[in-house]
Parts: structure tokens; C-alpha cells; sequence
């Protein structure tokens, strides 16, 4: 009967040990897939601030040659603030699709002013923001495989446990809504002199 005893006690010990274990390990996992969720964002970021800085030399170097409304700057740099301020992935997504579509505009002004499209300064800056888009389309990629990566995790068993215990809840993919893709009205009206 001791040799039972003893060996109930060591089998319960063993799987005492076992179940520990895994927890520290889905406990690590999970910790690990957040962190990279919060990198990607991060790098998302600086995209976006190194994209808010080309914006004020864009808009200048456009008002050098061109007369257009001040409503196309106004909503640009409204939604260039949202951008920095905005509180989660979803504000911040909504600024950047305006942000992108003053963007567009602006860069169109280039096609209608030839003077402005054979600027050097124009080019550069052009050529800079093209390299930023793409930039930010791999990281926004990037982004949204680990948000479902981290997503899928915290709802799979015997992760839904511990991620439940850690107050994982899911993270907002960074994406455009249908009510965004329609570009804002950013056009640009010549003034009649």
C-alpha cells in the first residue's frame, strides 16, 4: 500500500510539474506574440511620423505654384493631426486613408502644373512618399498577420485560459473601411482671376 502511496503522490507531482510547465510556456508564447503585435504597430509609427513630416514641405512647396483653397490643406493637416493623435489602430487608420488621399491629391496638383512636376524639390519629395506607401504596405501587412496570429492564439485552447487570466482581448486589424475607401473631395479648384 506504500508503494501505491508513493507512487500516486510521484505521479501527481509529475503531472503538478507538467501542467506548470505548459503554462509557462503558453504564458511565454503568448507574451512573445503580443510583443511582436506591439512591434509592428511600432514600426508602423515611424512610417507614419517620417510620412507627417514630408507633408508640410509637399504642401509648401505646391502653394509656391499653385493657387488652390485653403479647404484642401485644412482637411490634409486635420487629418495629418488625427494621424499623430489618434488613440488605437482604428482612429489612426481612418486618418491615414485621409492623409493618403490629400496625399494623392497633392501629388495630382504635379500633373497640372508642369513647372511643379519639373521640380527637383517636387520629385524628390514625390519619389520619397511613393517609397514611404510601400513601405507601409508591408508593414501594415506585416501588422495584420500577427494581430490574426495573436488573435487566433488567445481563443484556442488551452491558451483562451491564460490569455482570459492576462486580459488579452482581441487587437483591431489595420484596415479600411468600406465607408473609407471612397476618396474625400480634396479637389483642387483654381481661383478666376
Amino acid at each position: 500500500m506504500n508503494i501505491m502511496l508513493i507512487g500516486t503522490v510521484v505521479l501527481l507531482i509529475f503531472l503538478a510539474i507538467l501542467v506548470v510547465g505548459v503554462g509557462i510556456q503558453i504564458y511565454n508564447a503568448l507574451l512573445a506574440i503580443n510583443e511582436n503585435v506591439n512591434k509592428s504597430w511600432a514600426n508602423i509609427d515611424v512610417i507614419l511620423k517620417q510620412r507627417y513630416d514630408e507633408l508640410p514641405q509637399l504642401i509648401k512647396l505646391c502653394e509656391q505654384y499653385v493657387e488652390y483653397e485653403a479647404e484642401m490643406i485644412e482637411k490634409i493637416m486635420s487629418a495629418r493631426e488625427k494621424m499623430v493623435q489618434g488613440r488605437d489602430v482604428k482612429e489612426k487608420s481612418a486618418a491615414f486613408n485621409e492623409v493618403t488621399a490629400g496625399i494623392k491629391g497633392l501629388l495630382a496638383v504635379g500633373e497640372a502644373y508642369p513647372e511643379l512636376k519639373a521640380n527637383a524639390n517636387f520629385l524628390q519629395i514625390q519619389t520619397r512618399l511613393s517609397g514611404l506607401e510601400e513601405i507601409l504596405a508591408d508593414r501594415r501587412e506585416f501588422y495584420n498577420d500577427s494581430v490574426t496570429i495573436f488573435n487566433t492564439r488567445i481563443q484556442q485552447i488551452p491558451d483562451v485560459f491564460i490569455a482570459g487570466r492576462l486580459g488579452y482581448r482581441r487587437k483591431q486589424m489595420f484596415e479600411v473601411n468600406s465607408n473609407e475607401k471612397a476618396l474625400p473631395d480634396l479637389t483642387i479648384k483654381r481661383r478666376r482671376t
